[in-house]
């Protein structure tokens, strides 16, 4: 709902006198059909009885299959709880449908990479296909060993390998081996 005032048909707001009138049945019936558990309202802070829209349109199905159709009160029942198990399947139903759809467009997706990754991959065997978008420098640092770094000695200092360039400026060295 956007606002306070906006209501649903789920909104249990009539009162057992009013569903009545709505429904056009007799306000003990509706009491009936709650014992029963045909049509069970919303209850009130005090413990009242507030009908929605919808539970005054099922007494309304009650009162037709009873009267036109000669349904007797437990099979009225059988068919409210088998209708309300339609809806929440229905429902379900919508919803692993917008699932799989959505599965779908990404197993789409996927299938386009793998057949752009698949090209690319046999182009690489007959020829140049995958292409280095930039070189590298990679240094390698060798942990402390030795005695310690602080005393001078050649094997105490931390010492930089690098690979992948020819470059001798990417080769550190400690200030006091110049």
């Amino acid at each position: 709902m956007t606002s306070p005032y906006d209501m649903s048909d789920e909104m249990p707001v009539y009162v057992i006198s009013v569903a009545a009138q709505l429904s056009g049945l007799h306000p003990q019936t509706l009491r009936a059909y709650d014992r029963l558990g045909l049509v069970s309202p919303g209850r009130s802070t005090g413990r009242g009885r507030r009908y929605s829209m919808r539970d005054v349109l099922a007494l309304r199905e009650v009162q037709r299959l009873s009267q036109d159709e000669g349904v007797n009160l437990s099979g009225i029942k059988r068919i409210l709880e088998l209708n309300d198990e339609l809806d929440r399947a229905q429902r379900l139903i919508a919803e692993l449908n917008g699932e799989v759809a959505q599965v779908r467009v990404e197993l789409e997706s996927t299938r386009s990479v793998a057949a752009r990754l698949a090209d690319l991959l046999r182009k690489g065997r007959q020829g140049p296909g995958l292409v280095p978008a930039r070189s590298a420098r990679v240094a390698v640092w060798e942990p402390v060993t030795g005695p310690d770094p602080m005393s001078g000695g050649q094997d105490g200092r931390a010492r930089a390998a690098h690979r992948g360039t020819d470059d001798p400026a990417a080769t550190e060295t400690h200030p006091a081996e110049s």
